[in-house]
């Protein structure tokens, strides 16, 4: 009797459950069948991609046991960008961006299978990171600033823009969290090697995934302007109009005094916490953790209006959190305060990214992405230049405190300046049907 009352329940439990799996909503931007590819793709690629960032450092410091290197090798990897951007940006607005992609897709699988290479050769030495890292810099330079203006072809709806610029945060970050975890894991079994070898494959993924997708050609207007014109517009127009100023200017200080630690993160692991590979995967996780919990609260926001006050305080989050990192001599406090700068750096990053994306106007959008994407990748080799320098001086953890402090004090100036800002963005929302008139 009982058997016969489960069987007959059976059948309308799966009715049920195939009846809740129909109600179940897809975030908007995930309805769009170009960016599902696009986000499983680059969603397998990145944490290759993190495996990789991971394994070169923990290799560079095993080689030259040096914070200066560890700094020399993150201004060499991103210093191309900061040259090839600027006049990226200018091409990307004249060039599919599509073909773009995945031209620099399959450039970045080759540099990332070199390394493999001569790392599972047992050849590898610095110099040999210092070219590829470079490679790889000038790569970044046109594929960043391609990949943050081919979003808004790749969703059907313009309202679904800020929901797709949030989902890719929740990517890039999800990636951030387990990559760097994979990587430890492996660098303690088998070595780094092994990481570069997973992330250049990865990258069929996200090749397979562009070359599925049917784009829509994108109407490019008829110009006679010089590209050095054209990339005097772009400045004049980002800098000229003060909201997009300001938020490339806190980004810019942020990548500059806060994001050395991502290089500083190896010696934190040995030194002060007296681990190793595992350690430093597992600080660079916890970062990813607090960076994916705050693309999650942004994919979760259903409007762009109301970000400038989290912009504003994000910063002093990564700084208050820089700064506990910086005096905590044990792991689980090091891990709690990582989060609270993933967190805070991804709620700036992505909210900043958001808002441009969402006022600009399209004829200059990959002009104004690539200065956007200059000012953290751009700045950036520059402020670990100077932290590697630094940390050889004062120590890591003082260099970190620092780089906090300046964090919070970007965020104070920020706040100070958000009223005045808040009404020159007024009447674009206004005109976008955002707020009412």
């Amino acid at each position: 009797m009982f058997t016969n009352h489960i069987g007959l329940l059976k059948p309308y439990s799966r009715m049920n459950l195939l009846a809740k799996i129909k109600t179940i909503k897809l975030p908007p931007a995930l309805r769009s069948q170009n960016y599902r590819l696009f986000f499983a793709g680059q969603g397998i690629s990145l944490i290759g991609s993190w495996m990789t960032q991971v394994a070169t450092i923990w290799l560079v410091y095993n080689l030259s046991d040096s914070p200066w290197m560890l700094g020399v090798v993150g201004f060499t990897s991103q210093i191309p960008t900061l040259i090839l951007l600027p006049f990226a940006g200018v091409l990307i607005d004249r060039w599919n961006r599509h073909r773009v992609i995945v031209v620099t897709q399959i450039l970045a699988m080759v540099q990332s299978l070199a390394l493999a290479f001569l790392a599972l050769t047992g050849v590898i030495n610095i110099w040999q990171i210092l070219i590829l890292s470079f490679c790889q810099g000038a790569i970044n330079a046109f594929d960043a600033p391609a990949r943050q203006a081919f979003v808004p072809e790749l969703v059907e709806k313009r309202e679904d823009l800020a929901n797709a610029i949030a989902l890719n945060a929740s990517m890039f970050n999800g990636a951030r969290l387990i990559g760097p975890a994979i990587a430890g894991l492996l660098i303690a079994t088998v070595g780094p090697s092994y990481c570069f070898l997973i992330d250049g494959i990865s990258y069929i993924a996200v090749i397979a995934g562009l070359l599925a997708m049917q784009i829509k050609p994108r109407k490019i207007a008829a110009t006679n302007t010089k590209p050095l014109q054209r990339l005097k517009e772009g400045f004049v127009y980002a800098f000229g109009f003060p909201p997009i100023r300001a938020i490339l200017l806190l980004l810019a200080l942020v990548s500059f005094a806060g994001m050395s630690h991502t290089v500083l993160v190896p010696i934190f692991a040995t030194q002060i916490l007296h681990g190793g590979a595992q350690t430093l995967g597992f600080l660079m996780a916890a970062s990813g953790v607090g960076a994916f919990a705050g693309a999650i609260y942004l994919i979760g926001r259903k409007s762009v209006v109301g970000l400038g006050k989290l912009i504003a305080i994000s910063p002093a989050i990564m700084g208050f959190g820089l700064i506990g990192f910086g005096l905590s001599q044990v792991l689980w406090l090091s891990l709690i305060m990582m989060l609270f700068v993933g967190f805070g750096f991804i709620i700036q990053f992505a909210g900043g990214n958001t808002f441009l994306q969402t006022i600009v106007e399209d004829d200059k959008r990959g002009r104004v992405m690539s200065i956007y994407t200059m000012a953290f990748f751009g700045v950036t080799p520059f402020g670990n230049l100077v932290g590697g320098g630094l940390a050889n001086y004062i120590g890591a953890p003082n260099t970190v405190i620092i780089g906090g402090i300046i964090c919070i004090l970007g965020s104070m100036f920020f706040t100070k300046q958000l009223p005045a800002l808040k009404n020159l963005v007024r009447p674009i929302y206004q005109k976008m049907g955002l707020i009412p008139q």
